[in-house]
């Protein structure tokens, strides 16, 4: 595996690969999710590069970004286990200029996680699109986990016509069906306990529905006893293009949820 902190670097090495190349964007603190992601990858392509940067232009003031986990000889190690080609590591002065072309999300990036945090998807969009234009891959991989996210990256691809495949994958949770997050280690054991009722909302939502429940108002109420002792920020029940449905319609539907634990904000989902 070789580290590289330039964009000139990796253009220079990119202009050689003439096969199939994966790439797997990421903020660091690496886990099995994310894992899950580059072991895709390296079964897809024959090259694999993946990204490592804290993009600051996604964080909105008072968030997280200084105290964002960085863990960056664990994250080479664990990348380099993965077998991957090339790790991109660069700084925020590679990444940005004092004077940016912006791009603007669309009106469906100010709902949901974009109405708590406007801008955020922006800033997605904005790095997303500066580390297609440096990897040039065949494939990009991004976890269902950030469905709205997912969304809006291949909305994107699509309206920009960018010759790139993007590959979702699926959730990875721990044992007990908590969904594997970077933030998962600002939980305390108490908070860690009480973030289960999320993946159980979920789980029952999902029997729900195979049992022929294709209300919207019903599922939704059932999720909200279950977590009714969380701190609740949304639940939402919407198509795939994010649009808001009366009924579940199979395999066009998702069910979001966010909660909060103190400061830190989990969010989960099931695809159907």
């Amino acid at each position: 595996m070789k580290i590289l902190k330039t964009i000139e670097e990796l253009q220079n090495i990119r202009k050689t690969i003439t096969s199939n190349v994966g790439f797997v964007p990421t903020m660091g603190a690496l886990h099995d999710g994310h894992i899950s992601l580059i072991k895709q990858a390296r079964k897809d392509n024959d090259i694999v590069i993946v990204s490592i940067f804290v993009n600051p232009t996604q964080f909105l003031p008072g968030e997280d970004l200084d105290a964002y986990p960085r863990k960056e000889e664990a994250d080479k190690k664990i990348c380099e286990l993965c077998k991957v080609d090339y790790l991109f590591m660069p700084k925020i002065s590679t990444m940005y200029s004092k004077e940016e072309i912006l791009i603007k999300a669309p009106n469906k990036s100010y709902i949901l996680e974009g109405l708590s945090r406007p801008g955020h998807f922006d800033g997605v969009l904005q790095v997303v699109l500066k580390l297609f234009g440096i990897t040039q891959p065949t494939n990009a991989y991004f976890g269902k986990k950030d469905a709205q996210q997912l969304s809006l990256i291949s909305q994107m691809v699509k309206n920009l016509f960018l010759p790139i495949n993007i590959v979702s994958c699926e959730i990875v949770r721990e044992s007990d069906g908590l969904a594997l997050s970077s933030r998962n280690i600002y939980l305390s054991s108490k908070q860690r306990e009480e973030a289960l009722l999320i993946s159980r909302s979920l789980y029952s939502a999902g029997a729900l529905i195979a049992k022929g429940e294709v209300d919207v108002k019903i599922i939704k109420n059932r999720i909200l006893e279950i977590m009714r002792t969380l701190d609740v920020e949304y639940v939402a029940i919407v198509d795939r293009d994010f649009n808001e449905i009366k009924e579940i319609e199979l395999k066009n539907t998702i069910i979001l949820i966010v909660a909060k634990f103190g400061n830190t904000r989990l969010l989960d989902n099931i695809w159907l």
